[in-house]
């Protein structure tokens, strides 16, 4: 008999459930929430083939070279803009979005003969992502490692931070860890709080190490690899110039953290949290928390090891080895290299090496097929918004509007230096990046616009990939709308608001590194 059906009661009859209570006053309206990523996609897929009626159709001639339009050879062309007809690549546009093929006219449909337009690769790539990850976060190998990690600089605080948001900043800009730091707030934050320091110190760890690392993008597929493959270029394009970015924007959070972190030890009234910011109330002792961090095992070890081989294969795929060795010494790359490796093979290389930590950590057949498919549903929501997003696209290239907006930008582009269009592919985005919180969603939407506006104003594509991921990276860290954020702080006792006081500086900071390095960059 069902559990949630008492066993004096007929089955027919559904069971009383007690009505949650609401602690709202009767006479007060709710709080109004923001909407999500996918309320605001398909809102903005709604306006888009709105103004489709209305925008004129046109077109570009093609760049033999480049494959991009070409600059001062747009020409408005007859397009059918009947209800009905523009009705049906409305309705077909989900689809198109997932696995739409683009045909030598530039029309998308499932239905066509050509390259594939449409966002299948990278859909089944975040699911096989989110499968790998799951299972080995179900190992507790990350975890401990972690723990084990924070126990043995416990002496030497300062080292600590450094190696923490070290390490964090590693996971961001690899594969835009972010969801996956929840875990570790009950363990860093009593662990600060023995150190002398206050919650806020532990949550920053987190908050902006990944961040940073986030922020500064070099190969993380849902921001980088995402941007790049719609903007029709390689993940390493640009990865210089991020790197540097990396080094310099880790270094100044690293150092952002130090220097609030030492105020509050010399002086707790210093803490933004107040009298209470050193207080372990509502939280785990520190000692109990760092003592229960058990050793890691023979098999957790040899996870780890997987785990970052299985990084550091895709790292090695997806960089042009070949390309970046020619032009630094005009020769051919002394090392063995993939002939193709991009989201599908990737995708592949996750769902195998999932499978085989799951054997190593010994979750049996059962055990690591479930843990794989509970991973690959955590990570649909995402999988979706990039589909969504791509449908946007999808339906302003059905109505060959999308040469005509680059058409209106054309000639304020083209005006400009090289590096003021770097500063503004950064600025353009912030507001963008706040409306559609996805990373994946937000590039899918604006690079295929920005990339071709990079052409026009003789800058690089991949300084466009730099501004949009510097911008999605920064909103990333003050948004309220992100669940990383709030359940964060919710479980590092810290208000919002004092995160913000303590965050907006670093903010500022990270806002001037950023446009810097994008302006400069664009001008070299």
């Amino acid at each position: 008999m069902p559990q949630d059906i008492p066993q004096n009661q007929p089955a027919t009859e559904p069971a009383s459930v007690a009505p949650a209570p609401d602690d709202t006053p009767p006479d007060e309206p709710k709080p109004r929430r923001f909407p999500t990523a996918f309320t605001i996609l398909t809102g903005v897929l709604l306006v888009v083939w709105a103004l489709s009626f209305v925008i004129p159709s046109g077109s570009y001639d093609t760049n033999p070279k480049t494959g991009g339009p070409q600059p001062g050879t747009y020409h408005k062309i007859d397009v059918d803009k009947s209800l009905p007809h523009q009705f049906y690549k409305l309705w077909n546009a989900p689809s198109n979005g997932l696995y739409g093929i683009e045909n030598e006219n530039g029309n998308v449909s499932v239905d066509n003969s050509g390259t594939l337009y449409g966002s299948a690769q990278i859909f089944l790539f975040v699911l096989a992502i989110g499968s790998f990850i799951t299972v080995t976060m179900k190992t507790g190998a990350i975890q401990t490692g972690i723990g084990r990690l924070a126990l043995r600089f416990r002496r030497s605080p300062s080292i600590l931070i450094i190696v923490l948001m070290t390490v964090f900043a590693l996971g961001g800009t690899a594969e835009g860890m972010w969801e996956e730091t929840l875990g570790f707030f009950v363990l860093l934050v009593p662990l600060t709080l023995a150190l002398g320091y206050d919650r806020m110190v532990g949550a920053s760890i987190i908050f902006l190490g990944c961040g940073a690392g986030v922020l500064a993008s070099t190969v993380n597929p849902f921001a980088t690899g995402v941007a790049s493959d719609a903007a029709g270029i390689s993940v390493g394009d640009g990865i210089v110039l991020r790197l540097a970015m990396f080094i310099v924007l880790v270094g100044a959070a690293i150092a952002y953290v130090l220097r609030y972190a030492h105020r509050v030890k010399q002086d707790p009234s210093h803490s933004v949290l107040g009298p209470d910011g050193t207080s372990s109330a509502g939280l785990p002792l520190a000692e109990d928390a760092a003592g229960d961090v058990p050793p890691l095992t023979r098999n957790q070890k040899f996870v780890l090891v997987l785990f970052f081989a299985s990084f550091a294969v895709m790292i090695y795929g997806f960089i042009p080895w070949g390309d970046i060795w020619d032009t630094l010494f005009h020769a051919d790359f002394p090392l063995p290299t993939f002939t193709s490796f991009y989201f599908a093979q990737a995708a592949v290389l996750f769902v195998v090496m999932g499978v085989v930590i799951g054997q190593v950590a010994k979750l049996g057949e059962a055990g690591t097929v479930q843990t794989m498919i509970s991973g690959a549903s955590d990570f649909l929501g995402a999988a979706l918004i990039i589909v969504v997003a791509r449908a946007v696209t999808v339906v302003m290239k059905n109505a060959d509007i999308t040469d005509t907006l680059l058409h209106w930008t054309e000639s304020a582009v083209t005006g400009t230096s090289s590096g003021v269009f770097g500063v503004l592919s950064l600025i353009v985005n912030l507001p963008i990046a706040f409306l559609v919180p996805s990373s994946s969603g937000h590039a899918a939407l604006v690079m295929p616009i920005l990339a071709p506006l990079a052409d026009f104003a003789s800058v690089p594509r991949s300084i466009a990939v730099t501004g949009y991921q510097s911008a999605s990276g920064l909103i990333n860290l003050i948004t309220p709308t992100s669940a990383v954020i709030m359940g964060g702080l919710a479980l590092a006792k810290v208000n919002y608001n004092h995160y913000l006081r303590f965050v907006l500086p670093f903010f500022g900071i990270a806002l001037v590194i950023s446009l810097a390095f994008v302006g400069i960059g664009a001008a070299l």
